[in-house]
């Protein structure tokens, strides 16, 4: 089952945003905890400086318990684990664990391994120096902060210390904070951003899926089942274009081919009909020619012997016009199923216009049919058959006049180049002819019939050959007929006729 394109742009769209978003929660994490760390840093520098502060006079006067006290009252607070003080030799002098007085400390441990670096104590040190952020099992993350306790004037010129001038540090205060709480936040600011990152991923996917569905899917959907129309045979079908984007030009596109498959489908089912018509009219009109022949030879002999018998005369008049009705259909049959392959040459439209009019201009005159030309100059030639192009436009002329009728109206009568197409490329260029007239117009039902042989719309007055006949034309010249028409309004033909090679 093929994976649907929401499906495939939610998990894209939701990949990429996880990943971004989990880069700049990442990045906001670390540079959170940069700045705790930070923060923290400095406050155990505070803190260690107010204890050394605290304790300075006391240790001044060498008042022990004075110094312990105040250690211990310290190391009490939240979040302190242990206080301690180390002589220059790294023996615990006062530490708030009894279990830590009197013990040595490894100099080369990680408390200790800033201050003594190339096996010699450094006086002065930054703070980012002094803390450090180690483990101690069983109780999580520890910030460690040293504080060297320097010698001065008032410690070796006092008579109870024997400390010597040139001696610089005199011993650390070494403060070992939890970071629990820290932590503690720390997680939840990570926890608070995974639900926010989850949500937002979330709501990033149903806005995609919402837009996909509604600006997508939805048109897409509709474009699927128009193809399913018009693969079940409905090339009538049209997609309703409400929007010029894409999804707006695709449906265009799929109207216009629709439309030219029906054309097509309409001219290739008019060539097959209009062959098949022309076998049979071949046959037929060869079958019955003959016996016409005969009917109409015996009946005008027999006019001519019943000059003075008025009951008979009047009889085979009728025998005779209704024969010679007959033959004419005959000889539209012959016409119509002897068409010759066109002769080609290049050939002037306008010129070809010039002489179909001046074909019908009398029977226009009689009808009082105005003709209106207007014919482009400069029109390139084409390869055509100038006699047969002739011929369907002097049958789409007299189709005008039949149209007009005695009451008198107007004909237009006009050409130029056609060209259709979006872009350069797929552009094509036709000559147009294009007859209208101010009839009575036809009816949607007959439209799609008038090229059929033998419709008409004109009755008895008609054999219903000659639009079948232009249509065969015209096709032999890689041409089409386009008919616009509403009753009470008239009627346009547009003959379109290929340009040769440029």
């Amino acid at each position: 089952m093929p994976t649907k394109i929401s499906i495939k742009l939610i998990v894209a769209v939701g990949s990429v945003a996880a990943i971004i978003i989990g880069f700049f929660a990442y990045v906001i994490l670390s540079a959170q905890q940069q700045q705790l760390n930070n923060e923290l840093r400095r406050s155990a520098h505070q803190l260690s400086e107010t204890v050394k502060d605290s304790t300075h006079y006391d240790m001044l006067i060498n008042q022990q318990e004075a110094v312990h006290h105040i250690i211990t009252t310290i190391g009490k607070q939240p979040g302190i684990q242990k206080v301690r003080i180390f002589n220059r030799d790294g023996a615990v002098i006062f530490s708030t664990d009894a279990a830590d007085a009197g013990k040595m400390v490894d100099k080369r441990a990680e408390a200790c391994y800033a201050c003594h670096a190339a096996d010699r104590p450094l006086e002065k040190l930054p703070i980012s120096d002094t803390t450090r952020i180690f483990e101690v099992a069983g109780r999580g993350r520890t910030l460690g902060i040293i504080n060297p306790i320097y010698n001065e004037p008032s410690c070796w010129q006092s008579d109870c210390h024997e400390h010597k001038p040139e001696q610089k540090v005199l011993g650390v205060l070494d403060i070992s904070m939890s970071l629990d709480e820290v932590d503690r936040d720390m997680q939840a600011s990570k926890n608070r951003l995974s639900l926010l990152g989850i949500v937002a991923i979330a709501a990033v996917s149903l806005m995609i899926y919402f837009l996909v569905s509604r600006i997508v899917l939805k048109p897409v959907h509709e474009i699927v089942a128009a193809t399913r129309k018009v693969a079940a045979g409905d090339l009538n079908y049209k997609i309703a274009v409400t929007k010029r984007d894409e999804i707006g030009i695709l449906a265009n596109s799929f109207n216009e081919m629709t439309q030219k498959l029906s054309e097509a489908q309409r001219q290739v089912y008019q060539s097959q009909k209009l062959a098949a018509v022309g076998q049979l009219a071949a046959g037929v009109a060869h079958e019955i020619n003959n016996p016409l022949t005969g009917v109409l030879s015996f009946s005008s002999f027999l006019l001519k012997r019943a000059q003075d018998k008025p009951e008979f005369k009047q009889d085979l008049e009728v025998i005779v016009r209704e024969t010679q009705r007959c033959r004419g259909i005959v000889k539209g049959l012959l016409d119509f199923s002897r068409q010759s392959p066109p002769e080609k040459h290049e050939s002037d439209i306008n010129e070809i216009v010039e002489r179909a009019i001046s074909i019908v201009q009398i029977q226009l005159d009689a009808h009082r049919v105005e003709l209106k030309r207007n014919l482009c100059a400069g029109l390139p030639k084409v390869p055509a058959d100038a006699n047969q192009i002739q011929q369907v436009l002097v049958n789409l002329l007299l189709n005008a006049n039949d149209a007009i009728g005695e009451g008198g109206g107007t004909i237009g009568l006009a050409t130029n180049i056609r060209t259709d197409g979006d872009t350069i490329q797929a552009q094509t260029e036709e000559i147009e002819i294009c007859v209208s007239d101010t009839g009575c117009g036809i009816s949607a039902a007959d439209l799609q019939k008038i090229f059929d042989p033998f419709f008409s719309t004109k009755g008895p007055k008609g054999t219903g050959l000659g639009l079948a006949v232009a249509w065969g034309i015209i096709e032999k010249h890689n041409g089409r007929i386009e008919v616009e028409s509403e009753v009470g309004k008239g009627t346009t033909f547009r003959v379109l006729l290929p340009m040769g090679e440029k």
